[in-house]
């Protein structure tokens, strides 16, 4: 039988199977003994110990797709990524960070962002028009009037999403109107992992459908670039790349260099001027956590 983990917590492993059924199970010793740790998102094949019960082992792990670290999970096709649009009003240096950090680890995102009926002179469209410019797909969201959230129910059917954002942006509200027609299995899931429940809290997958998972995360506050190079971080910003090859210097940073052709996009309006003073702000940053 083969499922996927979603959801683990003090030694066992809850399993959602394509019925929808979810089995506890416990690893193999094996795993311990090589050193593998199951994941949230991992798909597994099982062996049932106690069918009344619903509790098995999990005997292999499939080949993963790919894996994250924080959260600790598996098998992630891509990420949402909510903000408000206002209430608060959105951190788009944060915004940026994470669409960095996420391409660093090749993840596609969808940026949404959420409570548009609060905003009025166009604001929302104009956050829709610079990032759909650097090749992401974003939706405006008015999750208390339900507007928007069938065009992004659409987006995620099929995949394992993980869905971040920072804490007051209606992240929850979502999460309740996006499980919609599965909200009883979604409930017996629960109850199920009920029996292993923690005051911690975990990495849990959310079964949205037929192959599609939700995977919410704790709201952030901040994050820290880890992993990427001063140098290297203007390949995370794809407006730029255009302009590149008309930069007078190969390898330009695009900041102190003259004849920068990225520069003189920004002074046009072809780049996003808030874009830029955040690579700027991230690549000082960059640079002094490399002193230190």
């Amino acid at each position: 039988m083969q499922g996927k983990i979603i959801r683990g917590v003090g030694g066992f492993y809850y399993v959602h199977m394509p019925d929808g059924s979810v089995y506890e199970c416990r690893a193999k010793g094996i795993f311990r003994k090589e050193k593998i740790k199951p994941l949230v998102g991992d798909n597994v094949e099982i062996s049932v110990t106690c069918a009344e019960d619903m509790e098995g082992n999990v005997d292999r792990i499939l080949p993963r797709k790919n894996t994250l670290f924080r959260p600790a999970a598996a098998n992630v096709d891509q990420a949402l990524v909510i903000f408000a649009a206002a209430s608060p009003k959105p951190n788009l240096n944060l915004l940026d960070r994470f669409l960095i950090m996420m391409a660093k680890q090749e993840i596609p995102v969808l940026i949404a962002f959420n409570k548009t009926d609060l905003v009025g002179g166009g604001e929302p469209e104009t956050l829709k028009r610079t990032y759909e410019a650097c090749g992401f797909q974003v939706f405006l969201l008015s999750v208390l009037q339900g507007q928007g959230t069938e065009e992004l129910k659409k987006a995620l059917y099929g995949k394992t999403t993980i869905v971040a954002g920072p804490s007051g942006v209606g992240k929850s509200s979502l999460t309740n109107i996006l499980q919609g027609n599965v909200r009883m299995e979604v409930g017996e899931v629960s109850r199920r992992i009920d029996r292993g429940r923690h005051t911690t809290r975990h990495t849990e997958l959310i079964a949205l459908g037929c192959e599609t998972y939700f995977l919410d995360t704790p709201g952030f506050s901040s994050l820290y670039l880890q992993g990427i190079r001063a140098e290297e971080l203007r390949n995370y910003f794809p407006e730029f790349l255009s302009y590149e090859p008309r930069c007078r210097f190969q390898g330009c940073m695009h900041i102190h260099e003259p004849d920068c052709a990225v520069k003189e996009a920004v002074s046009e309006g072809k780049i996003d001027r808030s874009r830029y003073e955040n690579y700027v702000q991230l690549a000082g940053e960059l640079k002094n956590m490399k002193k230190y």
